[in-house]
């Protein structure tokens, strides 16, 4: 089956849906998502969306708290892109139905997280992100341009390496015209053919043991880009969040950096306060910082967990600012109110990704990536709180407007694509034993490239996902494709650009810290880890 559209957006989160939205006002468009169009990073964003709406805050004061907390790696003009752009994005989404919440006064009640020296984070109660993916897919589902495509996975982006196979031409000649999406409840391998292709799959998460990202965050728009031959950048530096509920059933429940925001602090066992000793800024510190200092502190006590204490503060404004904590804790016999809550840290969100320029344009020609899954340059080393939203609003809008430029001048021969290859037979049997590879590599990421990393770690880490991605990679070649044998694929190559992305960094800055190399090193390691295909 063949699908022929002006534009093709892989990825349902707040990045594909706003794409497809603005990009509907020009022509077709063809939204292919995994699971349900629902399930996504943003629909488990509970903080908000940072950006400047009190008088007493600025555009100067955000960009600098985004440059600190990115320890000297944000590229600076993107910074300020989405600093002067976010009250107008923030405000299109209002425009949309989502009902942020107010003050008495009727203006944006706005919270304070880890790293910001200012009231600016735009919120509903606790629960942002599922009202921002509501409100866009109900706008989604007016538009008749846009026709969505769940249970829909993507394989491969199509480019000359299937036209011209084996001799495709320079990367420089290189021109995305779709992707090869397996329909996952049909079995089958469809041709999604579009004039121009926007990547929007989000993180990768799933590739760490524990995560607060769903299930579907396994790297996949990063995996496919890199097959395709786009750079990526920068993939060491993964963010792990420092407050995730310490509960063998919670499945890494995140605990919202605004808690620490409206006043709770991190203690131990004993209930003492630690983070004075790591920090200035104390419980309210950058997320590196907190989540080494939390792992620091379990090392040193052999605890499991530390614990979030916020029962000092009014029991009704706790339940009323984080009604989604609050009920979910109490499923586990814990009340937020009256006791602290067990927290780890846990796998959150990707500083790194697909490059691309600030039009959204990666070195493909035609192919645009947006939200988590791209590199812009913002985040640096380090994610500031509730940027991320921010970033995947502004870009979203900025490469919708490069690709609405970009298809009026593209006359694609959709003739010259081949047909997708299915030959091969399924071997139950061996798939028991390949699928063992995805815990696999779960385990040794965060045994070994994890918050504190090592040469040794990550050496031992390389050799071994090498291995995993062989196996897989011939067990991929020779079966019909399915969900999982995707998944797996593009699990083990992000695992391996991570690894060798933290390799390369000889310093500690930021997310990425090694105790070879304890100190920043800005003489040679103040630039961008970039690796292509060919350095694989």
């Amino acid at each position: 089956m063949t699908s022929e559209t002006d534009f093709l957006i892989i990825g349902s989160g707040i990045a594909g849906l706003s794409c497809a939205l603005k990009l509907s006002q020009f022509g077709s468009v063809a939204l292919v998502t995994k699971k349900h169009k629902a399930e996504s990073n943003t629909n488990y964003a509970q903080g908000g969306i940072a950006s400047v709406f009190d008088p007493g805050d600025s555009y100067v004061q955000h960009t600098q708290d985004t440059l600190t907390a990115g320890a000297g790696l944000c590229h600076q003009d993107a910074v300020r892109l989405i600093v002067e752009e976010g009250p107008t994005r923030v405000k299109e989404l209002f425009e949309l139905g989502v009902r942020f919440t107010k003050t008495k006064e009727g203006r944006f009640d706005l919270g304070i997280e880890g790293g910001h020296r200012a009231h600016r984070i735009v919120h509903v109660k606790d629960h942002t992100g599922k009202d921002v993916e509501t409100a866009l897919l109900e706008a989604v589902k007016q538009e008749p341009n846009i026709h969505v495509h769940e249970h829909h996975a993507a394989i491969d982006l199509i480019t000359e390496h299937q036209v011209f196979y084996p001799h495709p031409p320079s990367q420089a000649q290189l021109h995305c015209w779709g992707a090869y999406v397996l329909d996952s409840n049909e079995g089958i391998v469809k041709k999604f053919l579009a004039k121009a292709t926007i990547i929007a799959t989000g993180g990768c998460g799933q590739v760490y043991l524990h995560s607060t990202n769903p299930k579907i965050a396994t790297g996949d728009g990063v995996a496919i880009c890199y097959r395709a031959g786009a750079p990526i950048a920068n993939m060491e530096f993964m963010q792990f969040h420092p407050t995730t509920l310490f509960h063998p059933e919670a499945n890494s429940f995140l605990i919202s950096e605004a808690v620490r925001g409206f006043g709770a602090v991190l203690v131990n066992k004993k209930g003492e306060s630690f983070m004075e000793k790591y920090h200035e800024m104390a419980s309210l510190a950058p997320r590196d910082i907190v989540a080494r200092s939390i792992d620091t502190e379990m090392k040193k006590t052999g605890d499991l967990c530390v614990y979030l204490d916020i029962s000092h503060k009014d029991p009704a404004q706790v339940k009323d600012r984080f009604p989604l904590i609050y009920e979910n804790c109490l499923r586990y016999k814990i009340d937020i109110t009256k006791e602290p809550i067990p927290v780890v840290p846990a796998a959150h969100y990707a500083c790194g990704g697909v490059v691309t320029d600030l039009k959204g344009r990666t070195s493909i020609k035609g192919l645009f990536a947006c939200g988590e899954v791209a590199f812009t340059g913002v985040h640096g080393a380090n994610r500031l709180a509730s940027n991320s939203l921010l970033e995947a609003l502004v870009f979203a809008h900025h490469a919708s407007l490069e690709a609405s430029e970009f298809v009026r001048d593209v006359h694609p021969d959709f003739q010259v694509i081949p047909r997708w290859d299915d030959s091969g037979t399924f071997n139950n049997e061996e798939w028991v034993l390949i699928a063992h590879d995805a815990l696999e590599i779960k385990n040794l990421m965060w045994d070994y490239v994890g918050i504190v990393r090592s040469n040794l770690r990550l050496e031992r880490a390389l050799s071994r996902i090498r291995l995993i991605r062989h196996e897989v990679e011939n067990y991929y070649r020779r079966t019909r494709v399915t969900e999982g044998i995707i998944e797996l694929r593009n699990l083990a190559v992000v695992a391996q650009l991570i690894i060798q992305s933290a390799l390369l960094r000889k310093e500690s800055r930021g997310l990425h810290y090694t105790t070879d190399y304890p100190q920043k090193n800005d003489e040679l390691f103040l630039q961008d880890t970039i690796i292509q295909r060919a350095d694989f």
